[in-house]
Order: structure tokens, then C-alpha cells, then sequence
């Protein structure tokens, strides 16, 4: 047997959970564990199994073979292959502790992704992820260029087939057109001071203000700037005694963690758009224990 997923989004009605288990129970697929969710105001419903298949049958077979019964349903169904690693375009500026714990972990295989090319429109990081032997892009962004570098960012997006773009603290403002070409598809990760301290040291503005919660937000990018729908968000406690440094630390520490986590609920299927927010279903039994013991 073969552990496999899938995922549905429909119009909520009845009938829809019977329909799909009864459908896996007839090809002999053995479900381990279900997510569900309905939206009651939007009226829209949410699933998402993992599964035990025969061997010789494949996600595509499963897939073909469930059209009848989506299309009856409206469904949007997918299933996703949780053994695969997802390719990734990484996108960063100058501040490299998203990159770098997002290079440590896809290594360790503690995140299962391949990160296919990062793009920076600065050279800070160029010899480092060339040592990792992973292909560095200088595209640099002048208002000038803004719509030839864009441009140039999409072919290496393309050529190297990657699904996912995770800007890794890139300090550009992405167009509304690329924004809309990659609706669902780029995730960006920022401080949750927002819209109360804006520009630049926003922790140093925090600590100057006596803030005592420090946050971040990891969310789909949409045109409206760092208002897309919210994948994951954390926070961590601060107190007086602590400096604007400490701060910046135990920041750009949240920020890490959060990003790896919205990334993760992303390529294992678990996270789904659903108008201006998302459905967000917690890992299933062992999808964490990827990363390598010792």
C-alpha cells in the first residue's frame, strides 16, 4: 500500500463525504486520517484525507477515475503525491534568516521541498547558495526596469517548473499583474506590527512604544500589500528589560519558524484559499517527522 492525499473544495451540499469515501472504499484505498471544514457563510465545503492505495494504483488513475463524481459535486479535487518534494523559487533581499533556515531545512529534509533557484536583487547571498549548489539570480529592480526584471523573475520561475514562490523577507513590491499571474502561489512572510508601524526598524519603533507581544504573518500575495490571506502567524513574549535588539532577534526567530510553517501547510495540500481568508487543517500523523535523526 501506498500512503497518498487528497483534497477537495466544493459547494457545501450533502452527500459529499459519502461520495468521496465510498468512492476510495471501492478502489481499495484505506483512509487514515480526514480533515474537514464547512463555511457556513460562504457556503463552501473543505476536505482533505490521507489514504492507503494499492501500489499498482496511481494518484492519476485515482484522479481520472473520481471526474464523475467531482464534476457532480462541482469539486475542485486534487492528489497530491505527500512524498514528493515540491519545488520552490526562494526570493530575498538583504535580511537572510528566512534564506537561511529555509536552506537548513530543505538539507535536513525537516521541510520536503527542492529549492529549484533564489532570486535577490542584491549580491549578499550570491556565494552562499551557490556553495549549496543552488542557482543564484541577481535581478536587480529599479522603478526603471521594474516590468523587464519581473519579467525576467517569471522565465526563471518557469524554466524551472517551480510551483511556489516564497519571498524570504525580498524587499520589493511585486506588481498587481504578477500578483494575479501567481494568484495562490506566492507566499510572503513580514513582522504582525502592521499597520501600526510601517517603514523602516519596525522592532526598534515597537520597542520605543513598549510593545510586549512580537509577531509574524505568513499569507498568500495578493495586489493589496501585505493584506492577502493569512496562512500562519505566531507571536513571542518580550518585556521591558529587553532591548530594541532583542527585539530584532526574537523577531527575525518568529518570522523563520512561521514562514517554514505556511510553506509546509502549502505543498502538503493542507491550506486553501477561500475568498479573502483560507482554510488552514494541522498536519496529519508524521508529516513532521521527515527530517533526518542523529
Amino acid at each position: 500500500m501506498t500512503p497518498r492525499v487528497m483534497t477537495v473544495s466544493c459547494p457545501s451540499t450533502t452527500g459529499i463525504v459519502a461520495a468521496v469515501s465510498g468512492y476510495l472504499a471501492d478502489h481499495g484505498c484505506n483512509i487514515l486520517d480526514s480533515s474537514q471544514f464547512t463555511d457556513l457563510d460562504a457556503g463552501r465545503f473543505f476536505m482533505r484525507l490521507g489514504f492507503l492505495a494499492p501500489s499498482e494504483t496511481s494518484a492519476e488513475a485515482l484522479e481520472t477515475g473520481f471526474a464523475p463524481v467531482a464534476e457532480r459535486f462541482g469539486m475542485d479535487a486534487a492528489f497530491p503525491d505527500p512524498r514528493r518534494k515540491a519545488k520552490i523559487v526562494v526570493m530575498v533581499s538583504r535580511f537572510g534568516h528566512c534564506l537561511n533556515d529555509l536552506l537548513y531545512r530543505a538539507r535536513i529534509g525537516a521541510l520536503p521541498v527542492e529549492i529549484v533557484a533564489v532570486i535577490s536583487n542584491h549580491l549578499d547571498y550570491q556565494k552562499q547558495v551557490v556553495n549549496a549548489d543552488i542557482p543564484f539570480h541577481h535581478i536587480e529592480v529599479t522603478k526603471e526596469n521594474k516590468p523587464e526584471a519581473e519579467a525576467e523573475i517569471m522565465r526563471v520561475v518557469e524554466r524551472t517548473g517551480a510551483e511556489l514562490v516564497v519571498l524570504a523577507r525580498y524587499m520589493q513590491i511585486l506588481s498587481d499583474e504578477m500578483c494575479r499571474k501567481m494568484s495562490g502561489r506566492i507566499i510572503n512572510i513580514h513582522h504582525s506590527f502592521l499597520p501600526s508601524f510601517k517603514g523602516a526598524n519596525p522592532y526598534k519603533q515597537a520597542w520605543a512604544k513598549g510593545v510586549r507581544l512580537i509577531g509574524a504573518t505568513a499569507h498568500y500575495v495578493t495586489a493589496d500589500l501585505d493584506e492577502g490571506p493569512i496562512i500562519e502567524q505566531d507571536t513571542v513574549r518580550v518585556t521591558h528589560a529587553q532591548s530594541a535588539a532583542d527585539y530584532v532577534s526574537l523577531g527575525r526567530d518568529v518570522e523563520a519558524q512561521v514562514l517554514a510553517r505556511a510553506i509546509h501547510a502549502h505543498i502538503q495540500g493542507r491550506s486553501f484559499l477561500n475568498g479573502d481568508r483560507t482554510v488552514v487543517f494541522p498536519a496529519s500523523p508524521g508529516e513532521y517527522a521527515s527530517e533526518k535523526m542523529g
